[in-house]
């Protein structure tokens, strides 16, 4: 199993620190909004590395934090005229919601900042003894000076690293590079008792803090979003190994961004979707399956018309399933042997879990081949039905090859729903005017109509279910309906 690692810049065979046991940190969200679908993604992402680690059969550890004290946080709380905390517990609660529809599970630690400040204040105080950081008016700044390898993350020269960070103009600062570790509090902010006076911690050395006490002074993976590699993740690597003197974060993984007209996806640019946004016009599966189609390392240009193909796609799917449920319905021909088609689909079947898939998300957790291979095995799938498959054999094969199909979804939460549950859902989302109760009475009365030989009045019923958005399929034991994707 190969992970690329942004520290080497190539991709490496893992090696978790303690055999057959993984411990993972991912940041989270600053609570101050609503989250927008670059949130998503790496929820997504880290969500999927822990089911398939689970799945692989290792002992993981996931932690995912809440920033719940922060600039952004403070300036929502005066816009909103509401204490910061209940600003924070608002978002938070937000959060889940979103992550909860996107089927993102809960990590198995989520910490949050204003519950580490003893643990903030006593790495400060050590990275002051140790000559890492100095005190300045009530202030606390990591020197970078101090730590030769700063830069070693991201890669960037100083006058990189000074062009690409958001540096504040601070006098007290003896290099502009220099970050806050504590933060003196200003007049009506929140603060914290400290040895340096009353403040609050600078968003770095959050992180740090946490992953430290849940995961040790040493672990496996840390990973977030592209946008945290500087300055974030390498300011935590910085004030984190120098206060233990370990190596802090043996991979780093980060995923790309969303794009949108081929330009980063972002608030100040105004041309970003809340999560939110996006569920009101699409099922949540279907964003899901939109943000594993690419593989986590590379942008992703966000669009309608790419969101309506990952529709289809999953359409197909369960389109594939419902007639897996018709073929099983039928009764056997009662011979024992796989007719020729069968022996074919199954040698394909038999490569296909334990080579094709897993071999893709071993190279580095490629979900956008892994569910290539899933669509390859529904094509083959399908072209196998349609040979009219009757033997008990190719029966047992159908069922075997569904196995596969949703254990492979299991890992990628995906397609875990039944194909009525799926429509129920599209029925949702597009805002189609009828029930499944109306449904089914508007097709008994089209087959009424076709048994009195009324044709245009079959002819018309069905033209009314496909203007509202229902296709209807007729086949030899009655009438089957979907919902018009795309």
């Amino acid at each position: 199993m190969k992970i690329y690692n942004t520290l080497t810049g190539k991709k490496e065979e893992f090696i978790p620190f303690s055999k057959n046991e993984v411990r993972i940190y991912a940041c989270g969200v600053t609570v101050y909004d609503y989250c927008h679908i670059g949130h998503a993604r790496s929820a997504i992402v880290f969500d999927v590395m822990r089911k398939y680690f689970h799945y692989k059969g290792f002992h993981v550890t996931y932690v995912r934090n809440f920033t719940d004290i922060d600039d952004k946080i403070i300036n929502r709380a005066q816009q909103e005229g509401i204490p910061w905390d209940a600003v924070a517990k608002k978002y938070t609660d937000e959060y889940y919601t979103d992550m909860d529809r996107l089927g993102v599970g809960r990590a198995d630690v989520e910490p949050k900042a204003t519950e580490h400040i003893g643990e903030i204040i006593a790495i400060v105080q050590k990275l002051i003894e140790k000559g890492f950081a100095y005190e300045a008016d009530g202030s606390v700044y990591y020197s970078v000076d101090a730590f030769p390898a700063y830069g070693k993350l991201s890669k960037r020269d100083t006058d990189e690293m000074i062009a690409g960070a958001r540096i504040e103009v601070d006098e007290r600062k003896r290099n502009p590079l220099d970050f806050a570790l504590w933060k003196k509090s200003k007049e009506g902010e929140p603060f914290w008792e400290s040895p340096w006076g009353e403040g609050r911690p600078g968003w770095h050395i959050e992180c740090t803090a946490m992953s430290m006490k849940h995961l040790g002074e040493s672990f496996d993976i840390h990973g977030g979003g592209a946008d945290l590699l500087f300055p974030h993740h390498e300011n935590e690597i910085a004030q984190s190994e120098a206060a233990s003197g370990k190596p802090f974060v043996k991979y780093w993984v980060h995923n790309g961004f969303i794009t949108i007209d081929k330009e980063k996806m972002s608030k100040s640019l105004g041309n970003f979707f809340t999560i939110r946004e996006v569920l009101d016009r699409f099922d949540p599966e279907v964003v899901r399956f939109f943000l594993l189609s690419t593989h986590y390392r590379s942008p992703i240009e966000f669009s309608d018309l790419l969101l309506q193909e990952a529709e289809a796609s999953i359409d197909k799917y369960y389109t594939t399933i419902m007639r897996i449920q018709d073929f099983v319905e039928k009764k056997t021909d009662g011979k024992e042997a796989l007719s020729k088609a069968g022996e074919l689909f199954s040698a394909l079947l038999s490569s296909f879990f334990i080579g094709n898939f897993q071999e893709a998300m071993d190279d580095d957790f490629n979900t956008a081949l892994a569910i290539g291979h899933i669509f390859e095995l529904v094509r083959e799938l399908n072209r196998f039905l349609d040979s009219k498959p009757s033997s008990l054999k190719d029966r047992q094969l159908v069922l075997a090859a569904q196995e596969r199909l949703a254990e492979a979804g299991e890992i990628l939460h995906l397609f875990g729903r039944t194909p009525p549950e799926w429509y129920a859902s599209l029925m949702k989302v597009k805002s189609i005017g009828l029930s499944e109760t109306e449904i089914h009475q508007k097709i008994k009365e089209r087959q009424d109509a076709r048994l009195r030989k009324d044709w245009q009045l079959a002819d018309t019923i069905r033209r009314e279910l496909e203007e509202k958005g229902i296709i209807l399929e007729d086949k030899k034991d009655g009438t089957a309906w979907k919902v018009r994707v795309g």
